[in-house]
């Protein structure tokens, strides 16, 4: 079976859905009859290719990304992306049969697919992600009023609709609520990221982000001022945030305000490979989000072995048993995150136990599963089923 994908991000550019892309594809890499071509974005001024075995290939497009915009993308990326995508495919088309083709967000690569099913008659799958779902995030309110009727459109063509969360899903049965849509939650690689107890430094607390864009929309600024709330009571409490984003100087400017800096840390971009120890020396992950699909950061705290802490959005519900291995907080409530994590603080059993569970849960979720999973909706889609003509 040979499969068309697309996601404008791919690692070293983008967050979540980059890094979920190529843990798929990798898993990909050993299915003996699944043979994929990858349509990404350059992160120079060339076309680049990259392999994983014999049978994933991944090509780099130039959309006039450079070092300084890795993780953020303008409406003008996705409108070139979208632009040299097709055209792009078309010769792959010419050169190859696709079975379908499978776009990670539904806007700009569902639509990429919606085209190439009118010229070509290639069924297609879209994976949502979160920001394409209309109503996910207040940034996008005036594009998400602009582009729902396309946006319920691509969703209508499609074969199938895949969310990563079940919170996904009821979002998205707001714009139509007769879609068909089959949740695949996003995996974890239990392997890379796992407890480490002794990485834990004596007499202090650190609390971790983990690896995520810093933006509004992840609600760090009420992490920020909950740290603050307690800091004096429990001085050896620190919050190490991984990441850039176009939140991260306002948020470095909240810390300096709340006296803050000395123990707060902003760590900037780190590479996936090397967040892991980050994740290990932690003793409790936070996710204030106002709104997720399901956290690939959540993920890897939960496989890290740390109590969680988060927001009601996304996944939060399917990956954390309220007081089992974690606490869910209210949004935009920097009081009830403190208070959860003074609970953690002065219970260092409560904060094993809790990690002990987190790790158990992790250990029943994989990328493998997830790939194979994807593989099984493609050969069920092949049999006509899930199909929308």
């Amino acid at each position: 079976m040979r499969i068309l994908f697309f996601n404008y991000e791919y690692p070293p550019l983008g967050g979540g859905a980059a890094n979920a892309t190529a843990y798929i594809l990798r898993e990909f890499s050993q299915i003996p009859d699944l043979e994929v071509d990858l349509v990404t974005s350059a992160t120079g001024e060339k076309y680049e290719q990259e392999k994983i075995g014999e049978k994933i290939k991944i090509h780099k497009l130039p959309i006039g990304k450079n070092e300084k915009n890795l993780h953020f993308q303008s409406q003008k990326d996705l409108l070139v992306y979208a632009w040299k995508a097709y055209f792009f495919s078309k010769k792959l088309i010419r050169e190859k049969h696709y079975d379908l083709t499978h776009s990670f967000f539904t806007v700009p690569c569902g639509f990429v697919s919606l085209l190439l099913k009118r010229k070509y008659k290639l069924p297609y799958v879209v994976s949502l992600r979160g920001s394409d779902v209309p109503g996910y995030s207040e940034r996008f309110s005036f594009l998400y009023n602009l582009l729902t009727p396309l946006i319920r459109h691509i969703w209508k063509k499609s074969a199938v609709v895949v969310p990563n969360s079940e919170g996904l899903r009821e979002l998205a049965l707001k714009t139509n609520s007769k879609q068909a849509m089959k949740i695949i939650y996003n995996g974890i690689d239990i392997d890379h990221f796992c407890p480490k107890p002794e990485a834990r430094l004596a007499g202090k607390f650190i609390i971790t982000t983990g690896a995520s864009r810093v933006t509004v929309r992840k609600g760090i600024s009420y992490l920020v001022e909950a740290v603050a709330r307690i800091s004096s009571r429990y001085p050896e409490t620190y919050l190490k945030i991984m990441g850039d984003g176009d939140d991260k100087e306002n948020m470095e400017m909240l810390a300096k305000e709340l006296k803050m800096d000395k123990n707060i840390k902003f760590l900037g971009r780190i590479p996936r490979e090397k967040t892991a120890p980050y994740y290990q020396e932690a003793s409790a992950f936070v996710l204030p989000s106002l709104n997720e699909g399901m956290s690939n950061a959540m993920l890897e705290a939960l496989a890290s072995g740390l109590p969680l802490i988060a927001t009601d959005t996304g996944g939060s519900q399917e990956l954390i048993k309220d007081g089992g291995n974690g606490f869910i907080v209210q949004m935009k409530d920097s009081a009830s995150i403190a208070e959860k994590l003074e609970k953690l603080i002065n219970n260092p059993d409560l904060v094993k136990s809790m990690g002990a569970k987190s790790r158990k849960i992790a250990e029943g979720m994989s990328w493998n599963n997830v790939a194979r999973s994807y593989n099984e909706l493609y050969k069920a889609i092949q049999d006509n089923k899930f199909y929308n003509f």
